[in-house]
């Protein structure tokens, strides 16, 4: 605790605890934040009240004379005007202002010294505070003396209700974020991951503004310093393909691609929690200790062991922990250009290949589609397969149009030589239902002939609706699983199956046909 003053941000609260130690948030925590509590491993269980997740319709971005022409507007970025903005800042600072405490995190973007931002958290919670203290980059004691002034600053009054009645808001959430101001206010929702996800909307802003890729991807380092990284949305396999024994974490959801390779653009991981298991996935497990923070869990109020498989609360429940935790992560959190790209999806109609290599007009139009699937249990109301798309593989947190995004990835691609790979953990002999789940192990494989250099020697087949270049061989991998029309019992279901895939590619696709070039879009499946 110290005499550090939060006055130049409205806020006149005379108690501001600046990045407390993870135990006198412990301590803080258990003392005045309803549920909490310590589990028989170390680490502090927090709820987050009545939301459990993100609230991506309750997100707005202030259009500003400065800023409104780079974004892409829409239902990823809804317009607010700066009047509410400040009407909900106001509200946020109001309700920050009531309290006896205040917590301030004070911390860095982006582990690249070139390009990190100073960010400031302002809030009332201790679990926030131990939060962002995991997911930002811990400055040392000499940094934080030299702090100075923070580049954005993050209210969060999340506590407290949005007025339902103000201009523009749908429900008592507000998400609101002003690129002019630099700041970030929350009201309505006390889950802790809209900061880190706040942070990252920010970065996925000013990097591209710099010529610098923002990716939403996980990044590894293998033994001879190439790295890699790996895109996919949720339940493609990237946190488990990326905890790779025989590689380097740099890590596992946000990072950035500049003129001298990638780096991280966090300080910590936020992993599901959802049946986690020392057999399925040591590295998370073992990083469940002292300092990390289970968000949502449900646990055994006598032996304190927390039950990984419970969803009755929320199936997004979460552990956030410092990088450092990883026994193989690599610190500080940077690599060299990566070597291989991946694109992971989960193919619930069985039709596209394990594994493929993607040209360069290819590597836009999968980048820019996001394509996986949901399957049933997955979504409420989901019975059959059904294709979605997330533009660059994070289409929540973009800022700019996604075509921005994809010619940073190709200007990067050709320079440094990268080789794309579209690699599917979904679904082979058929659709779901009918076939079943790729092989993890066979998957692996894939990755480590990749990584190995292996893959990209063999030779390789053209598909005839998707124009992927398929390998005819992978080590330790049957070669008839390769070719997936092969893999199924009727030649003409897979063909119409096909068919149907390519269709819901080139119907999404329509949405960037404007601000796609000609090459780009031939390169999708032929119809």
């Amino acid at each position: 605790m110290s005499e550090f003053s939060l006055e130049k941000h409205g806020i006149n609260v005379k108690k501001i605890i600046r990045n407390a130690a993870p135990s006198a948030l412990y301590e803080a925590a258990l003392q005045f934040e309803k549920g909490s509590a310590i589990t028989n491993a170390g680490a502090l269980v927090a709820y987050s009240g009545e939301k459990t997740g993100r609230s991506p319709m309750d997100k707005r971005v202030v259009e500003e004379d400065e800023t409104k022409d780079d974004i892409w507007w829409g239902p990823v970025n809804i317009k607010l005007d700066e009047h509410t903005f400040q009407v909900n800042r106001e509200r946020a600072i109001d309700y920050l202002n009531t309290r006896d405490f205040l917590y301030c995190v004070d911390a860095y973007a982006g582990w690249d010294p070139k390009e990190r931002i100073k960010v400031r958290v302002i809030c009332a919670r201790a679990y926030h505070a131990l939060f962002m203290h995991n997911m930002l980059i811990r400055p040392s004691k000499e940094e934080l003396e030299s702090f100075g002034d923070p580049d954005y600053v993050i209210y969060n009054g999340g506590s407290f209700p949005a007025n339902r009645y103000t201009t523009g808001m749908t429900s008592t959430t507000s998400v609101d974020l002003s690129f002019k101001n630099q700041e970030f206010v929350i009201l309505g929702t006390q889950y802790a991951g809209e900061m880190k996800k706040g942070i990252f909307t920010v970065m996925n802003y000013l990097m591209p503004k710099k010529g610098v890729l923002s990716m939403h991807c996980s990044a590894t380092e293998g033994e001879n310093g190439e790295t890699s990284v790996l895109f996919g949305l949720s339940g493609t396999g990237k946190t488990t393909l990326s905890a790779d024994p025989k590689r380097k974490l740099i890590g596992d959801d946000e990072h950035c691609w500049g003129d001298d390779g990638v780096f991280n653009i966090e300080g910590g991981c936020y992993a599901k929690m959802i049946d986690l298991s020392a057999e399925a996935e040591p590295d998370i497990f073992n990083a469940i200790r002292f300092g990390t923070v289970l968000e949502n869990v449900k646990f055994d109020p006598k032996t304190r062991e927390v039950d990984f498989h419970d969803t009755s609360f929320t199936q997004n429940t979460r552990g956030s922990y410092p990088i450092e935790y990883i026994e193989n992560a690599k610190i500080p959190c940077m690599g060299g250009h990566p070597k291989n790209v991946i694109f992971l999806t989960a193919d619930a109609f069985g039709v596209l290949p394990p594994v493929s290599k993607l040209d360069k007009n290819q590597a836009m139009y999968h980048f820019v589609s996001g394509y996986t699937a949901k399957v049933a249990g997955t979504e409420m109301g989901v019975t059959d397969p059904e294709a979605t798309f997330s533009p660059c593989f994070g289409g929540p947190f973009l800022v700019w149009h996604p075509t921005k995004y994809a010619e940073l990835l190709a200007e990067r691609i050709e320079k440094h030589d990268s080789q794309v790979w579209l690699v599917n953990t979904g679904w082979s002999g058929g659709p779901f239902g009918v076939g079943k789940r790729m092989s993890i192990a066979h998957t692996r494989a894939m990755v480590d002939a990749i990584h190995d250099g292996s893959l990209a020697k063999v030779e390789t087949t053209v598909d005839p609706i998707f124009g992927v270049h398929i390998p005819k061989s992978c080590p330790n991998v049957p070669d008839e699983v390769l070719i997936p029309k092969n893999t199924w019992k009727d030649g003409a279901a897979y063909d119409a199956m096909a068919r149907k895939l390519a269709h819901a590619f080139a119907e999404n696709f329509k949405k960037y046909e404007a601000e796609a070039s000609a090459e780009v879009k031939a390169a999708g499946p032929k119809l």
